[in-house]
């Protein structure tokens, strides 16, 4: 399996068919972005799920959808995606997460998806029926922190399982704008900086991010939307290459960029 990056933008992205990032999340599965074969299961790092030490949700059962959002169309708090929990998945997460030096992992047995994991997975994997565990990330720690927690996770890829980090390569929503509007030059340089450091393979620079980005505190006031992407590019493996497989924008800042951190190369 490979690992991917992927930019989930708006909540509204789970309703409105205007969003450019739509047609390419529902077109993960029949275009097999992740491949032809089909995965065991699905651990997926959210940046909505901030905790002090690693977590993992053990659910037996389906897992609950958290409407974890304010002020939206009343349609959205309907819906819901009851895929299966992967207990297994994250007792083996756990696992190795603790071996790497990672630990205390703490196993959470109530909480369900937040909208960083189930709102991409509706549209990728429409029938939710693939087991999903969802990992937590650590906003007091730095961004090579969650690149060597990801290659702690690097065996899982090995083991049939799609390892996802779902944030936004850009996030600072007092900046956003209409979405006719084009991107501004921070939001544009900082996303062109960051395709051209994973595509030239400077992971350095991408772990360095705040000190060698261009406008790093204005794209990222918080660092929890760009952590998934550093532990996707750690389980990706040593040989990987990135590849941009998707580049669309809404609210004139909100970059939808996804990537994929190959074995052999990125998408």
């Amino acid at each position: 399996m490979d690992t991917f990056f992927l930019s989930h933008g708006s909540p509204t992205l789970s309703i409105d068919e205007a969003i450019p990032a739509r047609s390419f999340f529902q077109s993960w599965l029949p275009a097999a972005v992740a491949g032809p074969e089909r995965p065991r299961s699905i651990l997926i790092v959210s940046a909505h799920w901030e905790t002090a030490t690693p977590a993992v949700n053990v659910i037996r059962g389906a897992n609950d959808t958290i409407h974890d959002f304010y002020g939206f169309p009343k349609s959205m708090y309907q819906l819901k995606y009851p895929a299966p929990g992967a207990p297994d998945l994250a007792k083996r997460t756990k696992e190795l997460l603790e071996q790497g030096g990672f630990g205390p992992v703490k196993e959470d047995r109530s909480r369900g998806l937040d909208h960083g994991a189930w709102v991409p997975l509706m549209l990728m994997y429409p029938d939710a029926d693939i087991p999903v565990c969802q990992l937590s990330v650590q906003t007091d720690r730095d961004a090579t922190y969650h690149f060597n927690l990801g290659k702690a996770l690097a065996p899982l890829r090995e083991e049939g399982v799609l390892v996802l980090g779902s944030g936004s390569a850009t996030h600072n929503l007092r900046k956003m704008g209409p979405s006719s509007s084009p991107p501004p030059q921070w939001a544009s340089d900082f996303n062109t900086w960051l395709k051209d450091s994973l595509l030239g393979g400077r992971y350095d620079d991408v772990n360095g991010y705040e000190e060698k980005a261009p406008d790093a505190k204005t794209a990222h006031p918080r660092p929890e939307h760009l952590y998934p992407l550093h532990v996707a590019l750690g389980a990706a493996g040593d040989e990987s290459k990135a590849e941009l497989i998707h580049n669309s924008w809404t609210n004139a800042s909100l970059s939808y960029a996804s990537r994929d951190p190959r074995w052999l190369g990125w998408h």
